[in-house]
């Protein structure tokens, strides 16, 4: 049976490892990034570099779209051209983290074009991404996932969550728990390392225990090291929790836990120019709370 066409929207640190699985898996693939360098790597993987999205998407059989955030996918499915060259019949799979409101006015306005509609989005960082072994997190209609299941599964393990926009909603939650997670993290290294003990022999020994998580693992190395290359950013880190927090609102609850993180987070981000960092690089902002930086 003939694989169906792909056109990736969004080669950044998570899109372009996602693509290099999708051809490894054989899809024919195109690939459009508004930095064009980063998208030029995977020609070599199989892919079509595009030097547009809507050469990307013209007659394809599914969109991937992995941008920055909501509004940006909006501004791209909004152009004229890109709208034009869309197969009727096609589905559109959002994989990067919007929000469940803009997931769902994604599904609504291609809907209008006889599109079908996917929310997405991925846990793992660069490594699941790498790895293939992701945690996709699926929003839509039943059917539409199971046709989509084999094209999602070369990129790591979908799981159908409910409909249009729950697959964003879980992924909110999962930002609530990674935040909070690598609070807890930093405050645990911080303590081992000023107490005397060995961080990376604790880690061991906790491994398979109640306290252990990839965040333990990963992370904690990471800022016991002091390495703080991204794989996920900080910045996107407090745009999701920021949009945690906008859906907890509109749903009348208060997440205290959520909001006193995402401030840590957007101190990194904003007073100490961490931005850019890993998001494990919150342990920074926990040894300057200390004076230790």
């Amino acid at each position: 049976m003939t694989k169906p066409t792909i056109a990736l929207l969004g080669t950044g640190l998570m899109g372009a490892p996602m693509a290099a699985n999708l051809c490894r898996a054989g899809y024919p693939l195109r690939v459009w990034n508004r930095t064009r360098t980063k998208a030029e790597p995977l020609a070599a993987q199989g892919a079509q570099v595009c030097d547009s999205a809507a050469e990307a998407v013209a007659g394809v059989d599914i969109v991937i779209s992995m941008m920055a955030d909501g509004p940006t996918t909006a501004a791209v499915q909004a152009e004229p051209d890109l709208r034009a060259g869309l197969k009727a019949g096609a589905l559109w799979i959002e994989m990067a983290s919007v929000k469940p409101e803009e997931a769902r006015a994604q599904a609504a306005d291609l809907a209008k074009l006889g599109l079908r509609h996917l929310d997405a989005p991925v846990s793992g960082g660069t490594k699941g991404a790498e790895g293939a072994k992701l945690a996709i997190m699926v929003g839509g209609e039943a059917e539409v996932f199971a046709e989509a299941e084999p094209v999602l599964s070369a990129m790591g393990r979908p799981v159908h969550v409910g409909p249009s926009g729950s697959g964003e909603l879980s992924k909110l939650a999962n930002q609530s728990i990674v935040a909070i997670t690598i609070a807890a993290v930093a405050e645990a290294m911080l303590l081992l390392e000023k107490g005397g003990a060995n961080p990376a022999a604790v880690r061991d020994a906790l491994k398979g225990g109640f306290a252990d998580s990839t965040i333990l693992q990963q992370h904690g190395q990471r800022m016991t090291e002091g390495n703080f290359v991204p794989g996920g950013l900080t910045k996107f880190q407090v745009k999701d929790l920021d949009n945690v927090l906008a859906e907890a609102a509109g749903l009348g609850l208060t997440l205290p836990t959520t909001h006193d993180v995402n401030e840590r987070f957007r101190h990194l981000c904003d007073a100490m120019d961490g931005g850019d960092m890993d998001h494990s690089a919150l342990y920074l902002e926990l040894k300057q709370r200390n004076g230790l930086v």
